[in-house]
């Protein structure tokens, strides 16, 4: 890799890790169903009662786009560790940190921008109005990559550990909570028919600084847990 041009680098990861995530469907494809079932089984549990769906939908389908990003993060890093690529990515001569977003972008748009895809759909579901759904979709594509670029710092933290999922959810949980307040309550907000320029304002910031500061913090972690 140090034969190639910083862009050349980054797209060359970005495709490995797609072609990768291709191959293993089967595994990528849990985070998704888990997100449709964990959102399709409210209406279920709560019955037709429109206004009370309406009520709980955003957070609902917050909460299961939470939990499935969650679900996906150990494998950012992990096969990569086992076969030894991670060490080779490490001494490479290019930055850390830029080819750690080529990982990171690989994870969104494979796990990610899937659930950006149906939410439209859980949201009829939801029996929630146009403009509600049209703002659910404007959050999960500001905030599912605030989610994947959160999740790296505390993948690459835990990577070298065996049993590092509880760990990894306690250390990135609590820093997913201020993404889930705003964004839920920007749909809510929506639904209800009053300007959501503030949410979206503060989710934006999340994205700038998760953007600015965790592809660093990624690298850094990475460098500790291979050391």
């Amino acid at each position: 890799m140090s034969d190639l041009s910083l862009r050349s680098a980054f797209a060359v990861l970005l495709k490995r890790d797609l072609v990768l995530a291709y191959r293993r469907r089967a595994e990528i494809a849990n985070p998704l169903l888990f997100f449709i079932l964990i959102t399709a089984l409210f209406p279920l549990g709560l019955g037709s009662n429109k206004p009370m769906l309406q009520a709980v939908g955003p957070g609902v389908i917050w909460v299961a786009a939470l939990l499935a990003a969650l679900l996906s993060l150990d494998g950012m890093f992990r096969s990569d560790f086992e076969d030894g690529s991670l060490e080779q990515l490490m001494l490479s001569s290019h930055p850390v940190s830029l080819l750690v977003v080529a990982k990171i972008s690989a994870h969104w748009l494979v796990t990610g921008l899937p659930l950006v895809v149906v939410a439209p759909l859980l949201g009829v579901l939801l029996s929630l109005p146009g403009d509600a759904i049209a703002v659910l979709v404007l959050t999960l594509l500001l905030g599912t990559p605030i989610l994947s670029l959160i999740g790296a710092v505390g993948v690459a933290l835990t990577v070298g550990l065996r049993r590092g999922g509880i760990i990894l959810s306690l250390l990135v949980l609590p820093l997913y909570v201020p993404v889930l307040i705003f964004a839920s309550d920007a749909v809510s907000t929506a639904a209800a028919g009053i300007p959501i320029t503030a949410q979206l304002y503060i989710i934006g910031a999340m994205l700038v600084l998760a953007l600015s500061l965790a592809p660093l913090a990624t690298a850094a972690s990475l460098r500790v847990s291979l050391s």
